[in-house]
């Protein structure tokens, strides 16, 4: 999907779908927000919709849904990410759209702590 505005409306709706953890770290990126646990990416808004990130043997089951695919933030053809796009529809459904998302922090949560740029940088340093 080629970028395009993030509709206002769907910026709280979003956010209401995010994990009610502290583990949970929000910064705006792309004109939406991305959402990070253990410094990982696992779900965003973007354009009219949701990018996840699950482990690949999971994808299939979001990427079999009809509307969803995988992301694509230049809409060129050319996957740049191991992200999918669920279908615009979920932002019309709380409930689902929220189980999503909680899904994703949960697979992001077993990944093992990616080091901060500052630390890694540090670290070469000594």
């Amino acid at each position: 999907m080629a970028w395009v505005k993030v509709p206002p409306a769907h910026r709280p709706l979003f956010m209401a779908a995010l994990p009610n953890d502290e583990r949970v770290e929000t910064r705006p990126m792309f004109g939406g927000v991305v959402a990070k646990a253990n410094g990982h990416t696992f779900a965003g808004l973007f354009g009219h919709s949701v990018m996840i990130w699950l482990p690949e043997a999971e994808r299939g089951e979001v990427l079999a849904m009809k509307g969803a695919g995988p992301f694509d933030p230049m809409g060129d053809g050319r996957v740049r990410s191991d992200k999918v796009m669920l279908p615009e529809r979920l932002m019309s459904r709380p409930t689902e759209l929220k189980r999503w998302v909680e899904r994703a922090f949960r697979a992001a949560l077993v990944r093992p702590a990616k080091q901060r740029r500052g630390a890694k940088h540090a670290a070469a340093r000594r």
